[in-house]
């Protein structure tokens, strides 16, 4: 198999790992932690709680670095390159998200046990901030399915 080729099905199997994990924040995690905020905060704050940062902290470096090594191995393939860069753009921006507007609404959610908000603010919130994280998971799908296409173009 061409070097290309199976630099392109790693980035594949990682993008996938990642939007595994979209999927399963949004349909098991938050649902529950953010409906019933500060209460549901023993998710994460308890000695058993999920630390979901592990997972995130491990892929995303592995989401960058795949991509970045398969813009350089398909690099002479134009129609495939092209794919690719549209993958690698549409993360970039979810990323600058995740950092402007996603994270700190996390860390906020994280210390609502020592708010003196409402529990109808943090649901409010919450609600608000898992509508704007399923648009940026549907992005995140898109540039998955852009790798996918990818593999198609053989020029």
């Amino acid at each position: 198999m061409q070097t290309k080729q199976l630099s392109l099905f790693i980035t594949i199997i990682i993008w996938a790992t990642m939007i595994g994990g979209v999927a399963y924040s949004h349909i098991v995690y938050f649902p529950p932690y953010l409906s019933h905020l500060p209460e549901s905060n023993n998710l994460i704050t308890s000695s058993y709680g999920l630390k979901e940062r592990n997972f995130w902290m491990a892929i995303h470096p592995a989401v960058i670095l795949s991509t970045i090594i398969g813009l350089i191995f398909n690099w002479r393939q134009k129609a495939r390159f092209r794919f690719i860069i549209i993958a690698g753009i549409i993360y970039a921006l979810a990323i600058i998200a995740t950092a402007l507007y996603f994270v700190p609404g996390l860390i906020a959610f994280a210390e609502s046990n020592n708010s003196t908000f409402t529990a109808a603010y943090w649901y409010e919130r919450g609600q608000t901030w898992q509508r704007w994280s399923w648009v940026r998971g549907t992005f995140l799908y898109v540039g998955f399915t852009m790798l996918l296409i990818a593999l198609t173009k053989n020029k």
